[in-house]
């Protein structure tokens, strides 16, 4: 038996997937105690007292932060709001997991690099959530000794059932378009695979198949996107809000000596598993396995590719905006 003390968390946001991470943490992560959950939506906030036990119920997340004997926050609120929070939860010393992506501007995940940097005690994990699973790693594994020599060429998708219940649509003005929104695993699991590199140039285009509403705000429903590093190797990228049978997410890892396909991972998601992790990181004092830097990156490459789209051109890495 463990005699390191359990985490005492609270979450901040109990939407569609703060419900989710919510229920993970409560029943199912070994060595986590939720202690505490902030919403501003008061029906929000009945759910948490009436499904998970909890009593401690904020409606503003400062008050969540000063929650006694508070160890860390989950953080599953709305992209604009990530980077404010992480840093509030830094300056109060507790530790943060949030859902991807780390915010939708460049200069924004650079500040909260920074702010991290003046707490190195306190761990920052973002939900990158391939990264934790099994079929994953033994992909990365097998990439890292060598079995398919140098990769240099990974081709990722992200694919959601189609919702014709209009969600994003309504939810499109404030994602940062399908890049960020969707792509930014699919980047996040490229840079992996291939060592880091940074990004040279990048192009994306997209279409409208089913939900028209997304014109209103420049968006689209499926989008292919090329990545080239500057380190030489290449990235392909698709993401499709629209499709018929069931969500497919599905890595493919090209080498100089052999080929590697992560997928059909018949998952809806890895939550779960992301969670334990980010428990046992900060229980075991362990470094994260993927770093604000790293999600940055993911930042950028995804503005990158938004902006490509937009003007229908390549972008060069320094046109970028921030």
């Amino acid at each position: 038996m463990s005699t390191v003390a359990p985490l005492n968390l609270g979450i901040a946001g109990l939407g569609r997937l703060g419900k989710r991470h919510a229920l993970n943490f409560a029943q199912k992560v070994p060595g986590a105690t939720l202690v505490a959950a902030c919403s501003p939506v008061a029906d929000e906030l009945a759910w948490a007292r009436r499904e998970l036990g909890v009593s401690a119920l904020y409606a503003d997340y400062a008050h969540l932060l000063a929650h006694p004997g508070l160890d860390a926050v989950v953080l599953v609120t709305p992209t604009t709001l990530h980077a404010a929070q992480i840093t509030d939860a830094l300056n109060a010393g507790k530790h943060v997991f949030c859902e991807k992506p780390l915010s939708l501007d460049v200069e924004d995940c650079l500040r909260v690099e920074e702010t991290q940097a003046r707490h190195p005690n306190v761990k920052v994990l973002i939900g990158f959530v391939r990264r934790f699973d099994a079929s994953y790693q033994d992909a990365y594994a097998r990439v890292t000794r060598g079995d398919i020599g140098r990769p240099f060429y990974v081709r990722s998708q992200s694919a959601d059932k189609n919702d014709p219940s209009g969600f994003f649509v309504r939810f499109a003005p404030t994602s940062g378009g399908i890049f960020l929104d969707m792509n930014v695993h699919d980047i996040d699991c490229a840079r992996w695979f291939l060592g880091g590199p940074k990004i040279a140039r990048a192009f994306a285009a997209g279409t409208i198949a089913v939900h028209q509403g997304l014109k209103e705000c420049g968006d689209v429903d499926n989008g292919l996107a090329i990545c080239e590093f500057e380190d030489g190797s290449l990235a392909h990228f698709y993401a499709t809000r629209t499709l018929a049978h069931g969500h497919e997410s599905l890595t493919e890892i090209v080498g100089t000596a052999g080929r590697l396909t992560v997928g059909q991972n018949p998952r809806l998601d890895r939550v779960d598993i992301a969670a334990q992790a980010f428990v046992d990181m900060v229980r075991e004092n362990r470094p994260p396995p993927v770093t604000l830097a790293d999600a940055t990156e993911a930042t950028r490459i995804g503005r990158m590719l938004t902006q490509s789209f937009r003007a229908h051109a390549v972008v060069e890495a320094d046109e970028r905006s921030g």
